[in-house]
């Protein structure tokens, strides 16, 4: 009866008035600005006639890396993919990049812009309300740049205003970033532990909210742990009337019914379905928050077919976010001195209490559960499921802008993908996804020169990622030498 009910309601609201699909291609991807005197000092190649000789190139369509290819730009968009021993026009800067491999810019599809902050936390992990969340609108950017992230979804804002207006200045080139796919504040139901986020009250205020929000040139939405399925129903039906899409990092609402909605995009794989909870209840978060589904959910079980087999059905997307949940693996995650230098001393500090203590606090349901997903997840994929790839950088510095979209993909790696596979996560999936896959994610004539330079063979040992020397965004190429730099110790700060 509930379903039927949910149904209706949807039903009613997408009988409305059909409002015009928002331009999201010219909106992700706007014509490009040359850099301002601002972003200047992080370039390191201009845009123009661009020869790249002799390099390795993986094209993000999980083909085979090709050797000794000369990749040809001519200003904002790829003109040629072509031997090294082929001709190269006349008038063309030749760079001669051996030893160097070539791979589409990232698409990173849970990359926030903010950190989450315990105020006054100590070494045992005692900390004082309220929960807080400071926008991080100046390390982000720069961190997601210098990592090889050329275009990104927020996947949840906590000030979508300033997330706005930072994608506007990016835009006109006044500040240095990725494309971004801006998404709207959390849709969040009753008994948030988050005080800056606004908790629906019903749902038509669902259903306003989307509204509001996509008159302000939000281009996607992002359901989260508390929304009912009223609210999640009225807040889909306004998304797709718009044209738009929605994801979920969900608790309250389980995947089968989030499924039956019309969801498009489940957010931490399968971490996060509350369906087989002990005490779950319709329309509350459980106590487990999805550990004990996860764990109970073994990779090729019929539980496990059934619901790949539906997500695929409505054609639902899941993004991948191992690099979150690896945090909750003691001394698993590795202690990376690069990521150190970038944060606040305080941010260190907090991460290095958190880390410290997890090690002292084994928890073998949460390890089989982070098993079984690296197998779903793979599972997924071969039924046809369409997998994308984020971090989700909130407050646990493990996890950081950039450096996070590289260790995911080394850890579907070590899910069992090879490495081209998970590059094409990472890059081809996410721009199919947004709907742009005929501009990016692939090396391909005609795409946008949105590429990454890469120092070594990610194909043959995917610790190469991390080695970026270059980030092409439309045609120029950005320095990761010298935007890291540019926040060292302030990540965390602002």
């Amino acid at each position: 009866m509930m379903a039927r009910a949910l149904m209706g309601l949807v039903a009613s609201l997408l009988a409305g008035s059909s409002v015009q699909a928002a331009p999201f291609e010219e909106t992700v991807l706007p014509v490009p600005t040359a850099p301002g005197v601002a972003v200047q000092p992080y370039v390191r190649i201009a845009a123009g006639q661009l020869a790249f000789t002799h390099v390795r190139l993986i094209d993000g369509t999980g083909a085979a890396p090709r050797e000794d290819m000369t990749l040809i730009l001519n200003g904002t968009r790829i003109a040629a993919v072509q031997p090294s021993t082929a001709a190269i026009p006349q008038g063309v800067t030749v760079l001669d990049l051996s030893g160097r491999t070539v791979l589409p810019g990232f698409v990173g599809m849970h990359d926030h812009m903010y950190y989450i902050g315990r105020p006054d936390l100590d070494a045992q992990g005692h900390s004082e309300l309220p929960l807080v969340v400071p926008q991080m609108t100046f390390t982000s950017p720069r961190l997601y740049l210098s990592a090889g992230v050329t275009t990104l979804r927020t996947t949840g804002s906590v000030e979508p205003y300033t997330d706005l207006n930072l994608k506007r200045q990016i835009d006109a080139g006044t500040l240095p970033g990725p494309h971004m796919d801006v998404t709207g504040p959390y849709l969040e139901g009753a008994n948030s532990p988050f005080i800056q986020m606004h908790q629906l009250r019903d749902a038509e205020d669902a259903r306003r909210t989307v509204a509001f929000w996509a008159d302000q040139g939000v281009t996607s939405f992002k359901a989260y742990m508390n929304i009912t399925q009223a609210e999640l129903g009225a807040a889909i039906a306004e998304v797709h009337r718009r044209g738009l899409k929605i994801n979920g990092h969900l608790c309250a609402v389980t995947y089968p019914e989030a499924a039956t909605l019309g969801i498009d995009n489940l957010e931490h794989g399968f971490f996060v379905n509350t369906q087989s909870d002990p005490g779950k209840q319709p329309d509350r978060c459980s106590e487990g928050t999805g550990t004990p589904t996860l764990a109970g959910m073994k990779p090729g079980s019929p539980e496990a077919a059934g619901l790949i087999a539906l997500l695929i059905e409505h054609h639902i997307a899941l993004t991948s976010t191992l690099p979150v949940f690896e945090q909750s693996m003691p001394a698993r995650s590795p202690l990376q001195p690069r990521v150190m230098e970038v944060m606040t001393p305080e941010a260190r500090e907090a991460y290095l209490y958190a880390r410290n203590a997890r090690v002292l606090r084994a928890n073998p349901t949460f390890e089989t559960a982070y098993s079984n997903e690296l197998g779903l997840e793979r599972q997924f994929v071969a039924a046809g499921g369409l997998l994308l790839a984020g971090p989700d950088p909130t407050g646990n510095g493990g996890v950081v802008p950039g450096f996070g979209d590289q260790r995911e993909v080394e850890l579907l790696v070590d899910a069992g993908f090879t490495p081209v596979e998970a590059i094409r996560i990472a890059t081809l999936n996410g721009a199919t996804y947004l709907g742009l896959a005929h501009r990016i994610g692939t090396l391909a004539p005609g795409k946008d020169a949105d590429l990454i330079v890469v120092k070594g063979d990610p194909a043959t040992r995917i610790a190469d990622i991390e080695r970026i020397e270059i980030t092409f965004k439309d045609g120029v190429g950005y320095d990761s030498a010298k935007l890291i730099p540019s926040v060292r110790g302030r990540y965390g700060e602002y």
